[in-house]
């Protein structure tokens, strides 16, 4: 059996199990409306960050952790702190946790020009390294645009781990199956947000559909100039940034 047919025939399955078990007629559709049974070849989801608005409160973190059920000393989701020294000299640290812990204030005369919060997370790529090297096909591309792993395909071979450039994948210590954001895939196919971007206070992290033409990420999408992490590695990131610097990587 293909990836293809696994993906559509294991997820319809999952789908009439959950229904069936409800007693449910009627699935929930992306829209959040009754009457139509979710339809993944109707959308095209892509996430978007404002730098500029984060404050690094790290109360997506604390949202991801605890709809995700993410064990302790892992995190999905990440705060970074850049502080620019000068035009070549920048330093990036992270407090324990991806953010849950603060950050130590900067220094007073540490030379820092500038100072700003970048969020991080898989950038769920049309081209993923993760699905490339993974043996047995357990990583894969659902139709709207999301990277997930199959903890039943899975073998914890830590490949994708490795091939990752973003660093968003970890070994489950109790599972033992590579995990990682999801996009909060059991929410968003209910037409629910993810968890990270309701908890957000700043209206920093913004969750969207490229096919509903009134969608507000869509729209800025194509009419605001944005960016990605590491273009040169051509992996088409579907997470996409505003207001991000020269200096993040």
């Amino acid at each position: 059996m293909i990836r293809r047919d696994f993906v559509t025939k294991g997820l319809g399955g999952v789908l009439t199990i959950l229904i069936s078990r409800s007693g449910i007629a009627q699935a929930l559709t992306g829209d959040g409306k009754t009457g139509d049974t979710y339809d993944w070849e109707q959308h095209d989801y892509a996430y978007l960050i404002d730098i500029a608005k984060c404050i690094g409160c790290a109360m997506c973190v604390r949202a991801c952790k605890r709809e995700n059920n993410v064990p302790d000393n892992f995190v999905r989701t990440w705060i970074e702190r850049y502080h620019v020294l000068d035009f070549n000299n920048t330093i990036v640290d992270s407090s324990p946790n991806g953010g849950l812990e603060g950050f130590k204030p900067l220094a007073e005369g540490s030379g820092a020009n500038k100072a700003f919060f970048v969020p991080k997370m898989c950038n769920h790529c049309n081209k993923s390294p993760c699905e490339q090297v993974c043996p047995v096909g357990a990583a894969y591309h659902t139709k709207e645009g999301v990277v997930l792993v199959d903890p039943k395909r899975c073998i914890g071979c830590g490949y994708c781990i490795q091939a990752c450039p973003f660093g968003c994948r970890f070994l489950h210590p109790t599972e033992h199956v590579a995990s990682k954001c999801t996009w909060c895939y059991h929410r968003i196919t209910k037409g629910l947000k993810p968890a990270c971007v309701l908890a957000c206070p700043r209206g920093v992290r913004q969750f969207g559909d490229l096919k509903d033409p009134n969608d507000p990420v869509r729209k800025i999408l194509l009419e605001t100039p944005v960016s990605v992490l590491r273009p040169d590695l051509l992996t088409e990131p579907q997470c996409f940034y505003l207001h991000m610097d020269k200096e993040v990587r």
